[in-house]
């Protein structure tokens, strides 16, 4: 793995790429796609620049490596954003120019299915984000909750360092897109009760890795994840999808990266409060409390037997709930046990 580098920081006024490099759901959701851009525009005065397979569903994946390798080779362009996941941008990231990459590094923003594209940029020593989805959280139904928006605009215009904060309230039931209607009203939310602190009175420093579980656990089948030791040291952060996996799937998950002997080397872990509601899964609030006991107990239960050592903070914002807080993948964090702080940098 190279050594890991902060890439350039857009300005306000700058011209920045719109990209679907999983699902081209603004092919389906205009309506809710047109906002996050439109917010973009207004609230972060960046420009949005979209790629022939931004609006297209279904897009080859080697058009749509085209068009992420055309937006770190112009110019012009000074950061990336995904407009939403999917679940198969494991076949695009092959086909992307390296060399192209490399020579360009951009800030890259996106989560879910892309932390295949996070995960290859980090390979290649480039900083990326995890966090700030144009159709999820620019497109957010009512107004931009306050929290996402002061995170992404720390992350994409500063350098500094950047206090995480517990969320006042969250939510993880989002209003339906196939009703435009919906679009003027907030989503149901739930109030906070703060982040849940396992493990030694610690402070740790390191560089970030992980991404969501499910990608994670698809990049080691696909023999994508390097050596062990390029990732011994840094601080694993690890969320799970809409795709509500049980408690026992993720134990098993983690139980096969314990297995291949990554968790041991990870000193903390911050691990993102857990979607337990989703169309398909329609959940009371006590279902939905059972669910999410369940995940921390899986997570606790891996971690007792390959990283009893480490640092464990439990739902943090940084996930498929809302709001998100965005983390720099790669970049630097420190997770502080004893004042029970976590402080990234962007």
């Amino acid at each position: 793995m190279e050594s890991l580098r902060y890439p350039p920081k857009p300005r306000p006024g700058d011209r920045v790429a719109v990209v679907s490099p999983s699902a081209g759901l603004p092919a389906i959701f205009p309506h809710v796609y047109e906002m996050g851009l439109r917010r973009l525009r207004d609230e972060f005065g960046l420009e949005p620049v979209e790629y022939p397979t931004t609006r297209v569903m279904g897009a080859d994946p080697r058009h749509r490596a085209r068009d992420l390798t055309a937006a770190f080779a112009d110019p012009s362009i000074t950061a990336v954003l995904a407009t939403i996941g999917g679940d198969d941008q494991i076949t695009v990231t092959p086909h992307l120019d390296d060399a192209v990459l490399r020579a360009n590094p951009k800030p890259f923003f996106g989560y879910s299915d892309n932390t295949n594209l996070l995960h290859h940029l980090h390979r290649l020593g480039i900083v990326a984000y995890h966090g700030g989805s144009v159709l999820v959280h620019l497109g957010r139904p009512g107004a931009l909750h306050p929290l996402t928006a002061d995170s992404l605009r720390a992350a994409l215009f500063t350098s500094d360092w950047y206090d995480l904060v517990p969320a006042p309230e969250w939510g993880d039931q989002p209003n339906d897109w196939r009703d435009p209607a919906t679009l003027a009203d907030e989503p149901v939310m739930f109030p906070g009760a703060g982040w849940r602190w396992q493990g030694p009175a610690t402070v740790v420093r390191g560089r970030t890795w992980g991404g969501n579980l499910e990608i994670l656990h698809w990049l080691l089948a696909a023999d994508r994840v390097g050596a062990v030791a390029d990732h011994a040291g840094e601080v694993l952060i690890v969320e799970t999808s809409q795709e509500l996996p049980s408690g026992t799937e993720v134990y098993r998950m983690l139980r096969n990266l314990g297995e291949r002997g990554l968790l041991a080397g990870f000193p903390a872990v911050l691990v993102g409060r857990a979607k337990a509601w989703d169309f398909a899964h329609p959940h009371t609030s006590e279902q939905r409390r059972a669910y999410a006991d369940e995940q921390r107990a899986a997570v606790t239960r891996a971690l007792a037997e390959y990283a009893p050592d480490a640092v464990a903070v439990f739902d943090v914002d940084l996930g498929h709930t809302d709001p998100q807080v965005v983390v720099p993948y790669g970049g630097e964090v420190i997770v502080d046990a004893v004042e029970r702080r976590i402080t990234v940098r962007y």
